[in-house]
């Protein structure tokens, strides 16, 4: 892993928190928010939530009481395989295992404790990496801390040098730019602001004639704009920049910038609405969560 630069920052991540249910895509968020720890002298706390719902699936066993002590003791050996990992780094951290719905009382430990929750996705191949309604996409959608993502392990080597921001200006993309920053700062990396305008967008709300080069041409300046207002935020604070507005689909020319550009993480504003639908089935947002080759922050307007 690569060494963080100690720079001053706004955003600090005290306490992340991070789930686990034994899975690889558990496995593999501790250990990226094992490296985040280290960056911003993190604790992390590690959940494991057993879901008294699954206590009808245990045959064989007689009472309830067996049944729950069998699904702890399956909690525990989750969080073991954490604390293993983190034996090995200076990192601070303590286990919790909790019982009730586990997307909720995520929710509600991060809403009390955490700054960051880091977790894996099911890592499937194909677009439905994350099913629709799994915990990580629930989380996701609802949380109000923000929700760091991967499918993979970090390499040996790895670090986050390279950050990408994509934006419209909006003040869900914004929300974003200062987790992006932060990290690419602490990690003396380089941020890329990336905006896209969208022609299949255009191509369904305007008539094709000689007027959509006008729009696309206005487009294209608010792109500018957004893009131009990460690079200020970045050179101030001594940071490395990269600016790059492009047409076509938005999900993806994010997807195609982060294979050409080697991007190590990606920091998304969801759309900041109210109630469970925080970011929509189907957004950019939610289709780069779900296919991403590489670790995803997301965050919202709040």
């Amino acid at each position: 892993m690569s060494l963080a630069v100690e720079r001053p920052t706004t955003i600090m991540y005290d306490t992340i928190l991070v789930p686990t249910d034994g899975s690889t895509g558990a496995h593999a968020a501790a250990q990226h928010a094992l490296a985040l720890a280290d960056a911003f002298d993190s604790r992390l706390q590690f959940l494991s939530v057993v879901n008294a719902a699954n206590e009808d699936g245990l045959v064989g066993l007689d009472s309830i009481a067996e049944r729950r002590t069998v699904l702890d003791e399956e909690a525990a050996d989750a969080l073991e395989t954490l604390e293993a990992l983190a034996a090995e780094t200076d990192v601070a951290y303590e286990t919790t295992i909790e019982h009730g719905t586990v997307h909720e009382t995520i929710l509600d430990i991060a809403d009390r404790d955490a700054d960051l929750v880091a977790m894996g996705t099911h890592g499937r191949t194909g677009l439905q990496r994350v099913l629709i309604g799994s915990v990580t996409e629930r989380v996701g959608r609802t949380s109000d801390v923000p929700v760091f993502t991967t499918r993979r392990e970090p390499a040996t080597d790895a670090g986050y040098g390279d950050v990408l921001i994509p934006t419209d200006g909006s003040d869900a993309a914004t929300a974003a730019v200062e987790h992006g920053l932060a990290i690419a700062d602490r990690y003396d990396g380089t941020v890329h602001a990336l905006s896209v305008v969208d022609l299949n967008s255009l191509a369904g709300s305007y008539d094709v004639g000689p007027g959509i080069s006008t729009v696309i041409d206005a487009w294209s300046d608010d792109c500018e704009r957004a893009v131009a207002t990460v690079a200020d935020a970045a050179e101030e604070r001594g940071i490395d920049v990269v600016t790059e507005v492009v047409q076509g689909t938005p999900y993806r020319a994010i997807t195609d910038y982060v294979d050409a550009a080697g991007i190590d993480l990606v920091t998304m504003g969801t759309h900041g609405r109210t109630g469970i639908e925080r970011y929509l089935v189907g957004s950019v947002t939610e289709r780069v969560v779900r296919t991403s080759d590489v670790p995803v922050l997301t965050t919202r307007d709040v």
